[in-house]
């Protein structure tokens, strides 16, 4: 399947966060866009929020490095890569934080016919040395 200028596709994205003793779900169903640019896939939909709408990119090297990437008030770039470890700045309208997040478990599939795809990513997410919280992603797209 050619990819390479894009096709619709219907977007699940459900995120958990546990902090202390509390857990909350956030749940997406939007429709967006698969494109792949060089051996890189990018999956491009927009999270909306009541009245807010965020645009988001989710890019998948070939390695398996997964870039999350929001853009609105507040500008993440997550880079993730089971067992690694990284530093991203999270912009908010009050200015710039150092974040970071450790990938503890990811997991990557692709089925044909249609072409879509599963991505899970646990991670927990640091301020300094304090841990903010256990995050747990799964996005599933279908072509």
């Amino acid at each position: 399947m050619d990819l390479s200028k894009g096709r619709t596709a219907q977007i699940h994205l459900e995120t958990t966060i546990s902090q202390g003793n509390e857990t909350e779900r956030h749940v997406f169903d939007e429709a967006g866009k698969v494109v792949q640019m060089n051996s890189s896939y990018y999956i491009r939909f927009q999270e909306t929020y009541e009245s807010v709408v965020v645009p988001v990119t989710v890019k998948i090297d070939p390695s398996g490095v997964v870039t999350l990437t929001r853009k609105g008030d507040t500008t993440t770039r997550m880079r993730f890569d089971k067992g690694e470890r990284f530093e991203t700045i999270y912009r908010t309208p009050q200015g710039a934080v150092s974040i970071e997040t450790m990938t503890s478990n990811m997991q990557i599939s692709y089925t044909d016919n249609p072409f879509s795809g599963r991505i899970e990513i646990d991670y927990n997410l640091f301020l300094g040395k304090e841990k903010l919280g256990d995050y747990k992603l799964q996005l599933l797209f279908t072509v």
